[in-house]
């Protein structure tokens, strides 16, 4: 069984997912990362994929982005140290997250081998369209039991959810808000609303809430609306604030209380 299949089977409430950029702070840092979240028991790990023109990501990721780039992060090493770090962690899933561009350089078949070599438990794509995962990706998460990440927002109509429901696997990846990542300090009326009006669909899949959660209160309210939440800013903040990934892992977890 999937090893995320399996988390949600056994958790229902109270995940934490944590992202950072492969590559950063340092170009050989990304087990040392991975070996810290996992001793502070964060249920799911998301390894970004550094790319040089990130739409849908903050200053704070995009920053991180350019530095792992500079240090000379590619999505092949990316592949060869999560494999490493998997052959220690062995439980937790692996999410390999990114844009399409290296994925399409690499080539879908290859990636989606290599990643299941390497341990990865599913991939997100923001900017991939709903049709291209139909018509291309939807096999492949099949055959290699990855499954693709989908996200709503605030902005996502109701028959695209239901779709997105029926056709993917894993979890659907709630976007806080219509705007780039980036932490917050809380959550509007309006956000609430929208968790509220997602939780009255009652979807088949388990839904975590990502962007803007940086403190006690979002990751609380994140997990009160959903299965739970997602941090990516605000550990990449404690990723360069600390010396070593042990104490950045710290800090994010007395900041959100965990």
């Amino acid at each position: 069984m999937n090893r995320l299949t399996q988390l949600f089977k056994n958790k229902k409430k109270d995940i934490l997912s944590v992202y950072f950029t492969a590559g950063f702070p340092r170009l050989d840092s990304t087990g040392e990362v991975i070996d810290a979240l996992c001793v502070a028991d964060v249920d799911m790990i998301e390894i970004g994929i550094p790319f040089s023109d990130p739409m849908a990501d903050g200053p704070v990721i995009q920053h991180s982005g350019t530095v792992a780039l500079a240090n000379g992060m590619t999505l092949s090493l990316l592949l060869d140290q999560v494999k490493e770090a998997r052959t220690r962690n062995h439980d937790v899933p692996f999410i390999a997250m990114g844009y399409i561009n290296p994925i399409m350089q690499m080539g879908e078949e290859e990636f989606f081998s290599r990643a299941k070599d390497a341990g990865i438990d599913a991939v997100i794509i923001p900017a991939l369209p709903f049709g291209v995962y139909m018509n291309k990706y939807k096999a492949l998460t099949r055959k290699y039991d990855i499954p693709m990440i989908m996200l709503i927002t605030p902005a996502t109509d109701e028959e695209r959810i239901r779709l997105i429901d029926e056709h993917c696997d894993g979890f659907i990846y709630m976007v806080s808000v219509a705007s780039t990542t980036g932490a917050r300090d809380s959550f509007t009326e309006e956000q609430v609303d929208y968790f509220r009006r997602i939780n009255s669909l009652e979807l088949n899949h388990p839904r975590l809430i990502g962007f803007g959660i940086s403190n006690r209160g979002t990751y609380g309210e994140a997990c009160r609306y959903s299965s739970g939440a997602i941090i990516g800013s605000q550990f990449i903040k404690c990723l360069a604030a600390e010396d070593d990934a042990t104490a950045a892992v710290k800090s994010l977890m007395d900041k959100i209380g965990r």
